[in-house]
């Protein structure tokens, strides 16, 4: 899923564009000389570019220039790109206008100022090269680390200029995506009375409701242990042993978890297990949210920072506060017993009961909108943070070129480690001495942990070497390994 508020906002309105992309390209000729290989060299037809395509525009600004005149901006990763209808599209933003499109066509074009991947699909042996030293590359990465965790070395974030991904420190954060507002948190919980006559029916106290094992967090080696300690009922397929009431709610429960009859069902328990597939600060999704939303209390694994952004004191329970499932199911179990404690971590609900002012000012302050069709997705949002930047520097420059060398050249921007940054995996319960040799989530997780250092690695060097040739990436790759094993 690539989050809530994906939809077209209705900020930008339509307006029929005459230029393609095609007749801007053709009218400027391909970049010189870095290399014109794989262009098209014939000229347009007269005429074919002519072809109207919708755009959504921005909030407007006072750019004038016509659309052959703009800073290109090339979604790499043709699957997001679609927000828009057609493939090329005119973007009016706060400090100026581009031109957005999934043309890889214009990939050298020296108008062509900044490639966007998307960090799921990014691939260190896919890159494009030679990368060029006119281009910015930047990164959409709102998903979990364990997509891609080339980006949780210094050599794979550095090769990004700009980043947006859940980590409150990258350029454009989207840390509460999941979190459409305040009044979501406000919703009111099933009452008491209703959860203990459910408790009666033989439910548990604890549901999980899981069916994607197998993760780098290794939760479900965690809540097999808890399992031996308190009744959880789970759903989902992994440590299934429970199933949903009706074939209706089993359907739903694959398809949408959003479906009221089911939300329904899942909201009469008293604690949700709510562990992220993936750690890493500001890493928080639905998991967390959704039980808060519905008044079932979190019982929380994910985000180590997770506490800046709760309501207040007293709203989740974190795993890692007790020293053994044990402990924690003694927790459980006791609040379970005692209804005035267990009510405690809902008083978020009530009136004024979101007392964290940094949470309500970030949701206040953000500029996009989850669900939200009177505020900009959180993607249109971040390609005029770009076209802005590169609107920026192509001023610098020709300052720069203009003042003959007396005024500086822009910095380029470098993103850091902390702009994504998340740690090795680790097993969710006991230690990695204590694991089987033959173990799947260690040969799989850490394996993959640490290839992707070395992928990051390899096209670093690439880079530097202004290698053009992606085919030789295994080639760095083990250069890099003997050079490993002879360190060794």
């Amino acid at each position: 899923g690539h989050g809530p508020g994906m939809g077209p906002a209705g900020l930008w309105a339509p307006l029929a564009l005459a230029w393609s992309l095609g007749a801007a390209v053709a009218a400027e000729g391909p970049a010189e000389p870095c290399g014109t290989e794989g262009w098209p060299q014939d000229p347009v037809p007269p005429g074919a570019a002519f072809v109207a395509a919708s755009s959504y525009r921005g909030p407007g600004n006072n750019d004038t220039r016509s659309n052959k005149a703009l800073p290109i901006l090339l979604w790499w990763s043709g699957s997001l790109f679609p927000h828009f209808p057609g493939d090329t599209e005119r973007i009016d933003c706060p400090r100026g206008s581009c031109l957005v499109t999934r043309s890889r066509r214009v990939a050298r074009h020296r108008r062509t100022r900044a490639l966007i991947f998307y960090g799921t699909d990014f691939r260190a042996y896919e890159a494009p090269l030679p990368r060029l030293p006119h281009q910015s590359w930047a990164l959409f990465h709102e998903e979990s680390p364990m997509n891609n965790y080339v980006l949780s070395h210094p050599p794979g974030i550095r090769l990004f200029n700009y980043t947006a991904t859940f980590r409150r420190e990258s350029d454009y954060p989207l840390t509460l995506q999941w979190l459409p507002g305040p009044a979501y948190l406000r919703a009111p919980a099933v009452p008491l009375a209703q959860k203990e006559a459910w408790r009666r029916r033989g439910y548990g106290p604890v549901l999980y409701l899981q069916s994607h094992c197998d993760v780098p967090s290794d939760r479900d080696r965690y809540v097999r242990e808890l399992m031996k300690k308190i009744q959880v009922d789970s759903y989902g397929k992994c440590l299934h042993n429970r199933e949903l009431p009706s074939e209706r709610l089993r359907d739903t429960s694959t398809a949408t978890t959003e479906d009221a009859e089911f939300m329904t069902f899942i909201a009469r328990y008293k604690f949700h297990l709510a562990l992220e597939n993936a750690i890493c600060d500001d890493y928080m999704t639905e998991k967390l949210w959704r039980p808060m939303h519905l008044g079932a209390v979190p019982v929380y694994r994910g985000s180590p920072a997770v506490r800046d952004w709760m309501p207040n004191n007293l709203s989740i329970i974190l795993i890692d506060d007790f020293d053994s499932p044990q402990e924690l199911a003694k927790y459980l179990d006791f609040l379970d017993k005692n209804g005035e404690e267990y009510l405690k971590y809902l008083e978020y609900k009530n009136v004024g009961g979101i007392k964290n002012q940094f949470l309500l000012e970030s949701l206040e302050k953000r500029e996009w909108g989850v669900n939200d069709m009177t505020l900009p997705n959180y993607l249109n949002g971040f390609e005029c943070f770009i076209c802005d930047k590169e609107n920026t520097r192509v001023k610098e420059e020709q300052e720069h070129k203009k003042s003959r060398g007396k005024i500086p050249a822009p910095r380029p921007h470098i993103a850091q480690f902390k702009h994504m940054g998340c740690p090795m995996p680790t097993p969710g319960f006991g230690s990695v001495e204590d694991l089987s040799e033959g173990d799947s989530w260690k040969e799989m997780w850490l394996q993959d942990y640490w290839q992707s250092l070395d992928q990051g690695e390899a096209l670093t060097a690439m880079i530097h070497r202004n290698e053009s040739h992606q085919g030789r990436f295994w080639d760095y790759m083990h250069e890099i390994f003997l050079k490993r094993t002879r360190q060794h």
